[in-house]
This record gives structure tokens, sequence and C-alpha cells, in this order.
């Protein structure tokens, strides 16, 4: 696809993400109406400085309204992904989506075996950590505080200090991990 097609798909998949229409859109870009359903359409080629209106408008990355694959669909098998392995075999960490510039953000499928611990480094300012627990018992320690929590329950903290992830039960621990990395 052409890169005039990518652009205009993009805008008007974020357009539509947002809920705007034309005439909002254009508010919020200082785009006229017109030129942004031309450019939607993919009948022009907008400038440069057009289209970084358009990104600051909708606070989104520039490079993000040229991605050729913004929209498309990426799947990830499981035995697909290679795990990194942690405390003698009872502590794997299996990467799903890795960190990118345009995306803040990186996600794993954590597993821990009965008795299995990780401690982790702090990591740079600001940082965050979202966890969902699907099966078992997880203790973190996240600075000085400790969290026990069990299917289902989910804990936000900030991982610029040490933290820790501990199975707490007699079964294996099934979380999803997402690190929030802030804008510098």
């Amino acid at each position: 696809m052409e890169l005039q097609k990518i652009v205009g798909s993009n805008i008007k998949a974020v357009r539509e993400r947002k809920k705007l229409t034309l005439e909002a859109a254009a508010q919020l870009t200082g785009v006229s109406r017109s030129m942004l359903a031309q450019i939607e359409k993919g009948d022009v080629n907008p400038t440069i400085s057009v289209l970084w209106k358009i990104a600051n408008g909708y606070r989104v990355s520039f490079t993000s309204l040229m991605d050729g694959h913004a929209g498309a669909p990426v799947l990830i098998r499981a035995q697909d992904v290679e795990p990194l392995i942690e405390d003698e075999g009872r502590y794997f960490n299996y990467p799903a989506f890795p960190f990118s510039e345009d995306r803040l953000f990186e996600t794993y499928r954590i597993r821990i075996e009965p008795g299995g611990f990780l401690s982790a480094q702090p990591h740079m300012a600001g940082t965050e950590e979202y966890i969902t627990v699907f099966s078992g018992r997880v203790e973190i320690k996240a600075g000085e505080e400790l969290f026990m929590l069990s299917e289902g329950d989910s804990l936000r903290f900030r991982a610029d200090s040490g933290h820790s992830y501990r199975n707490a039960g007699e079964e294996t621990a099934l979380l999803s991990m997402l690190i929030y990395y802030p804008e510098k």
C-alpha cells in the first residue's frame, strides 16, 4: 500500500478510535475538515507540517501516522515464545510485546512454580507495573509494601524501587505483567 493511503487510513483509524467527528478533529488539529476528509480518503499527500498538526492534535506520535502495520493484528503463539528462566527453573518470563518508542509499555506472561521467587532491580524513575493473577497465589513486594494476590486480583505499583514476586501457594501461579515507562 502506498504511503499516502497508509497515512490516510491511520489518521481515520485514530479519529474513529477517539470517537471524533471530522468537525471535532478539525478543531483539535487546526486542519480543515475538508482537508482531513481528503487525507483520510488518500486523495491528497499531506505536508509534514500538516501531519505534525494532526499528530499533536490527536496526541499520537508522528511516526504512528505512517506505520504500515498500525492497525494490523499481531498474533503471538505461546509455543513460539522462548521464556527467560530464573530461580533454577521455577520462574518463567514469556515476553509478548516488547517496548517500542511509540508504545511506552511492554507485556509479559509470567509462570511461577511453587516456591518460585524473583527479586527485580528498580526500573527507571516513574515506571509502573500492572499485574493480574490468573491462577495461584502471588506475594509481591513493592518497595517496603507487601501484597498478597489471588486469582483475579490486580495490582499497580511504582517499579522504580526494588520489588519481588513469590509464589505463595501450592500450585503454579500464572499472571500477566505490563510495564509502563513514562515519557521522558
